[in-house]
């Protein structure tokens, strides 16, 4: 989960809500750079987090201090990637790939040699996977070029990292390589430089809970407040 201090207490997003967002934005990005399995793109973008459920027993939701865990907080943990994978295999070789990417993404230069076993692991998989569809390694390689920029700027909101007074800040490179900068010209008005989607202006949104309290006893007890939690919904218009 995404975790922000605020005044009145722990800003909770959900990694399925942040990653929803990321699959909003990947469905405006430009068309004339997708691949011919724009849809399953658009799929592993939304699902690249939702082996993480804070609705379940089980998940890793406080720190020692009793306070919430930010996804920056977790290591590798091979049966969440393991239960990723499976879950992308159960819809298609493509999805499952992009997935592998993501993994890879995230975790092929890790210190933890468990990771990068993991990892090496998951390429001679990718051989096999790729072999069975007929796609390339680079076709592959564009597509989730595209599912990490959306990633990315999904991170940014999510994160409340958008600058004041139209200051922009990189969000990454997308497939074409080019550096796009993410910048505020209005209050919940967002444009990116240079425009990468399809349309000239969109909306997009995702939920967040806030939670007073400050300290948990246990991970039982956040995730029952945090499921009782008000929902609030964050609306973004995006402009060219």
């Amino acid at each position: 989960m995404i975790v922000n201090y605020k005044e009145d207490g722990w800003q909770i997003i959900s990694q399925r809500a942040h990653g929803l967002l990321a699959g909003e934005i990947c469905f405006h990005w430009k068309k004339n750079t997708v691949t011919n399995r724009w849809f399953e793109t658009i799929i592993a973008a939304a699902e690249h987090d939702d082996v993480f459920n804070e609705f379940e027993k089980g998940e890793v939701l406080i720190n020692e201090n009793g306070g919430p865990v930010n996804f920056k907080m977790r290591e590798f943990e091979k049966l969440k990637c393991d239960r990723l994978i499976r879950q992308a295999l159960s819809k298609s070789r493509y999805i499952a790939l992009l997935i592998s990417r993501h993994i890879q993404f995230l975790h092929a230069d890790s210190e933890d040699k468990n990771a990068a076993r993991y990892c090496k692991d998951l390429r001679k998989s990718d051989k096999v996977w790729r072999k069975e569809i007929q796609i390339t390694q680079s076709e592959i390689e564009e597509a989730y070029a595209i599912i990490e920029w959306c990633d990315a700027f999904s991170l940014l909101i999510c994160q409340q990292l958008v600058q004041p007074e139209n200051r922009k800040i990189e969000i990454s490179k997308g497939p074409d390589r080019i550096c796009y900068q993410l910048h505020a010209p209005k209050e919940n008005k967002l444009s990116v430089d240079p425009w990468p989607f399809v349309s000239d202006h969109f909306e997009i949104r995702f939920e967040s809970r806030t939670i007073p309290q400050l300290k948990f006893n246990s991970a039982e007890e956040f995730r029952n407040i945090l499921m009782e939690t008000a929902v609030e919904t964050h609306t973004f218009q995006l402009i060219k």
